[in-house]
């Protein structure tokens, strides 16, 4: 009777052939995934190791050097997932990747994997798969739910990821790797990759030591439907009397930040932001109004974009939050939608095929100069005052301590704010040229940016991370400081304890919104461990 209930690499069924001239020892599949990571830019890999996992870690582990990447190690999977998600932010929307084990690391990730998926982010989740001798085998694998069936986590991710591969066999390993991070790539979507884990070890021809390089073939605007769209667009603006642009999340997926700002140069209209958008559009620029997010906007920008006859949304997101509950006053019959693939002018029509960036940058040779909208919003503006200096001892107020994070921003800063109150604190700073800013409006999981902190400073090694954090938020994934100890990172992270979910408390109130309060700074001591470099203070009041 066979009483084997699953396994991990057994020294008969991983131990790899002799090396051959054919297939040279560095040319197995651990080592090719690597290469491919390094290639795309994911020069580090955030993992946490477990037993069906290890084989592939040593792989990507001996494929460190200047073609290969770097094994950063994290607490849990969760934070590992967040932190490949700060890292793909960091440089631009392009790839991050993490490496946990079968289903206990997969399903623990996939939170974070679900929020790089809702913010457009090519976020690579590799994952050590079952023995390839278990598949078909009925056999019942620890860290399953107990079924001899392989295709929960499979099942799982399939809705929060664009492409998932399965690799169980060397023969299609090569085709099956280079799919998915191209898909990852060409969607700007998470991947998922399982990999079986007795191969990565094993080489094979197809993993030649120098692979042939991506060649992604770009995508194209149908030419015909983007000259109708311009000229459509162009009629629409040109006749308006004060029209405004307004910039929004998509831009970044569709690499038209550039344009975006070239078209506000061309035409001279006012510019604002979607709070979603924020760091995406230059606030040094000589016609930026501030963000647009209704009832709660920078002040004098709703009046401007609500007052208009015409405005131009270009990689909008309307959903509850970015709408304060769907109360903008917004007249579709006065605006152009671009979105990364297509745009709609008022009610119609539609030009599908036609890519965001190569509109913008058309529409910027077709447009008048309009400055009514601007001279408006400079006859209303009040410069913003400062706020009442505090008294000694008197308890420290937020708007406070952002006039003081405010003064501490340059080009060689980046914000990361959390999901809760500090998306409207951090909403108020205005960014220096070159100033970072990342936060997760749309997915909006709370604890994201601890781990997206970390990958974000592992990528950006010219930025401080300036990061604002809850208490709650950061109850949910504080182990994370540890690595960024661990590595080095000199981020500065503004812990503003409130006592509790303060945002949910805005919502609705109840005794479940307090939490415990902890010793924050003695925890980060606890991390710290006289190991590394590490200042910790807790400001209550204005001292003396």
């Amino acid at each position: 009777m066979d009483t084997t209930i699953g396994s991990v690499p057994a020294a008969a069924d991983a131990a790899p052939p002799a090396p051959s001239a054919s297939a040279p020892r560095e040319a197995t599949l651990g080592r090719h995934l690597a290469r491919r990571l390094a290639e795309v830019g994911a020069r580090d890999v955030f993992a946490v190791p477990g037993d069906f996992n290890l084989t592939l870690l040593d792989e990507l582990e001996a494929e460190s050097g200047a073609t290969g990447v770097r094994l950063v190690g994290c607490c849990n999977e969760l934070n590992a997932a967040y932190a490949a998600d700060g890292y793909a932010r960091a440089r631009g929307g392009g790839v991050g990747a993490c490496a946990v084990t079968f289903t206990v690391g997969g399903l623990s990730a996939i939170n974070a994997v679900a929020g790089a998926f809702s913010e457009n982010l090519p976020v690579v989740c590799i994952v050590g798969g079952p023995n390839s001798n278990d598949y078909g085998s009925n056999r019942i694998l620890h860290h399953t739910i107990g079924l001899p069936d392989f295709t929960q986590e499979l099942r799982c991710f399939q809705t929060v990821t664009c492409y998932q591969a399965v690799v169980n066999n060397l023969e299609d390993a090569h085709e099956q790797i280079d799919t998915a991070i191209s898909t990852a790539i060409k969607e700007s979507k998470p991947v998922y990759i399982s990999i079986s884990c007795n191969l990565p070890s094993i080489p094979h021809p197809t993993f030649s030591r120098h692979p042939v390089p991506f060649f992604l073939s770009p995508r194209l605007s149908n030419q015909m439907n983007l000259v109708a769209a311009v000229e459509a667009a162009a009629a629409f603006l040109n006749k308006a009397v004060k029209p405004v642009l307004v910039g929004g999340p998509k831009m970044r997926v569709s690499k038209a930040c550039k344009a975006f700002v070239e078209l506000a140069d061309a035409c001279c209209y006012p510019v604002a932001v979607m709070p979603s958008a924020k760091g995406l559009v230059p606030e040094h620029h000589s016609r930026f109004i501030g963000t647009y997010w209704g009832a709660v906007s920078t002040p004098f920008c709703a009046e401007i974009v609500e007052s208009a006859d015409a405005y131009l949304f270009a990689g909008p997101i309307f959903n509850d939050y970015s709408s304060v509950g769907y109360s903008l006053l917004l007249k579709k019959e006065k605006a152009i939608i671009v979105q990364p693939e297509r745009v709609v002018i008022g009610h119609g029509p539609a030009f599908g095929c036609v890519l965001m960036k190569d509109f913008l940058h058309a529409l910027a040779t077709r447009l008048k100069k309009n400055t009514a909208a601007y001279e408006n919003y400079c006859r209303i503006y009040v410069p913003p005052g400062e706020p009442h200096p505090s008294e000694p001892g008197e308890p420290l107020r937020v708007n406070i301590l952002f006039k003081h994070i405010q003064a501490m921003l340059s080009s060689n800063s980046a914000i990361i704010a959390e999901t809760g109150d500090s998306w409207f604190n951090c909403q108020k700073l205005k960014l220096p040229e070159g100033c970072g800013y990342e936060f997760q409006m749309q997915y909006g999981s709370i604890g994201w940016s601890v781990g997206a902190t970390l990958g974000y400073s592992q990528a950006a090694k010219d930025k401080r991370v300036i990061a604002c954090i809850g208490d709650g938020s950061f109850q949910v994934t504080a182990q994370e400081v540890s690595t960024m100890l661990r590595w080095g990172q000199n981020s500065i992270i503004f812990l503003i304890n409130n006592g509790g979910y303060t945002i949910e408390v805005e919502i609705h109130d109840g005794p479940y919104n307090v939490i415990k309060n902890w010793n924050y700074t003695g925890l980060v001591e606890a991390f710290h461990n006289g190991e590394g470099k590490c200042y910790t203070a807790k400001v209550g009041n204005r001292m003396l």
